[in-house]
């Protein structure tokens, strides 16, 4: 089964890090394709479940369009608003219910009435808003803020995440009766290296796509890089595949794109092929000192599987002993930095590859990585000083 599925419009949309096409070649592909079609003709609300790359909206749009609804298919990034704007983007709100909101206007549950809506990044949502998601999918009714009307509602829900909702539950970050309702379906999708089928047929498909742009004809891929291509973990799954094929084309000669044409600096795939050759036994145009980190890294989609030996957990509690010992006055927030600090430094300021190590998402890294001042904020106002810029907590280093 070789079915593709794209955006109405991809080369319209801007660069992100969503997967901008899906291809079912793989076996493990294929019995997912089947599970999908299956699930869209009921009229179950879905749980889509994937690392960021993978194609988690394709699935929904997919979902959509194999259903019998008429409506619209509207998707909504969860971690895109403010915690300030996101209650009135999802339910709308009436004249004067805010500073700022001058006329009514429908959200955008009333938006997809008789369609679908994504919900993406739906583990960034705050308790308070949980809530009345909650109670908008056990009624089937929204109210405005501001309003006492309901307004009744005929909307199938897609939501997705890349965090880990169980753990998200048990640590009571999230709703376990939200969690039940949103899950009635579930999707698991895979990473890209745990359907190696698909690889060389997205290759091509963004060959075919970047050369009709680039204006370059009959581009093929050498043996070499098909089997470093292969080879590689794909951590950023389908976007980055789509990226490294398009750095290829701008760079490679002859109409050929070869193994050095490939830039990929990642960590092998954990399952190498015997006929690749042994060139590909290290990862690509990374110094011999990054070399070491990223062979002995664990891969994202499989850190949930490992746990910390005995020994290291030991010197771990023992450290966090003396600090209290020494009456460290912020000892939460200290040790909070000192890992995102060196999360961030580690995967060399790569903001989806510290999410993934750090078994968060992008938006909850975002939050962190300003709060300690090591990215900007981005609301256009003065920011407040963060504890790490005023001198409030001592950088610490924690030797394993």
């Amino acid at each position: 089964m070789n079915k593709l599925l794209t955006f109405p419009d991809s080369f319209g949309m801007a660069l992100s890090i969503r997967a901008k096409a899906l291809l079912f070649h793989d076996p493990r592909s294929s019995a997912l394709l089947e599970q999908v079609e299956r699930i869209a003709r009921s009229d179950a609300t879905v749980l889509v479940i994937g690392e960021t790359g993978t194609g988690k909206e394709l699935i929904a749009r997919h979902i959509h369009s194999q259903s019998e609804r008429k409506g619209p298919f509207i998707a909504v990034n969860c971690g895109a608003f403010s915690e300030s704007l996101i209650d009135a983007e999802l339910f709308g709100h009436e004249t004067g219910a805010f500073t700022g909101a001058t006329q009514a206007r429908s959200g955008w549950f009333e938006a997809a009435n008789g369609g679908t809506l994504f919900l993406d990044e739906i583990g960034d949502l705050s308790m308070a808003l949980q809530v009345k998601l909650l109670r908008v999918l056990q009624e089937r009714q929204v109210v405005r803020l501001g309003s006492r009307r309901p307004i009744p509602l005929d909307v199938r829900l897609v939501a997705a995440t890349n965090v880990d909702l169980h753990k998200a539950v048990a640590a009571e970050r999230f709703r376990s009766d939200l969690f039940y309702r949103l899950s009635v379906a579930t999707v698991n999708l895979p990473p890209l290296c745990e359907r190696p089928g698909d690889i060389l047929p997205l290759a091509r498909h963004f060959i075919g796509l970047y050369s009709a742009k680039l204006k370059l004809e009959n581009v093929d891929l050498g043996p070499d890089a098909e089997a470093a291509l292969l080879a590689y973990e794909w951590p950023g799954n389908i976007r980055e595949l789509e990226n490294v094929i398009h750095y290829a084309l701008i760079v490679c000669r002859d109409g050929s794109i070869r193994s050095e044409d490939l830039r990929m600096v990642g960590t092998l795939h954990r399952s190498r092929p015997a006929s690749v050759p042994s060139q590909y036994s290290q990862p690509l145009q990374l110094p011999p000192e990054q070399q070491q980190r990223h062979l002995h890294a664990v891969p994202a989609s499989r850190a949930e599987e490992v746990q910390p030996a005995p020994a290291l957990r030991q010197r771990l509690e023992s450290l966090f002993n003396e600090f209290i010992e020494a009456g460290e006055p912020v000892l939460f927030d200290t040790v909070e930095e000192a890992l995102i600090r060196t999360a961030y430094a580690w995967c060399h300021q790569n903001q989806v590859q510290t999410a993934k190590v750090l078994g968060i998402s992008r938006n909850i890294l975002r939050t962190h990585l300003k709060r300690f001042g090591l990215i900007g904020g981005t609301d256009g106002g003065a920011e407040s000083s963060t504890p790490a810029e005023s001198g409030q907590f001592r950088h610490i280093s924690i030797a394993l």
